[in-house]
């Protein structure tokens, strides 16, 4: 029988293999502060929300998304799926739960918010964002710039 925790590894390790995809918001912001960067926090179902699996197949796996993400951004997942089989680990969703009472007490899904790297919020949209890659790029590249 497979562990919860190992069915987690893979599913993060596929998920987000592509790009460099943290879970702990403490840790991210230590990061950003470190680096001089902003923070892009993602609420996924990633087993269930079908413009959840969309934006990360479509924009964060583009690699227009991850230049930017590679120069600017210190990217969080909070994930909460649904199948059994992919159960994160408790200390895992504790920290999600955490997230989610802070930036996203409606549980909405795709919800991703761009944070200063104190964590507060500059901008944020709500499910697929509207229009091309290009303008969604564009979008949190004027949320840095107008934070500076």
């Amino acid at each position: 029988m497979k562990s919860p925790f190992r069915a987690y590894i893979i599913f993060f390790f596929v998920f987000f293999s592509a790009t460099s995809w943290h879970n702990d918001l403490k840790e991210a912001e230590q990061i950003a502060k470190k680096e001089h960067r902003h923070i892009l926090l993602n609420f996924s179902g990633s087993d269930w929300c079908g413009p959840c699996i969309r934006l990360r197949q479509e924009v964060f796996d583009s690699e227009s998304f991850k230049k930017l993400a590679d120069s600017s951004l210190v990217l969080v997942n909070a994930d909460f799926p649904r199948m059994k089989k992919n159960r994160l680990p408790q200390k895992q969703q504790e920290l999600n739960d955490a997230m989610a009472d802070q930036y996203n007490s409606k549980g909405k899904f795709p919800l991703t918010l761009l944070l200063d790297s104190d964590g507060r919020v500059i901008k944020q949209w709500e499910g697929f964002p509207e229009g091309t890659i290009d303008h969604f790029i564009t979008e949190i590249e004027d949320g840095i710039n107008t934070d500076k």
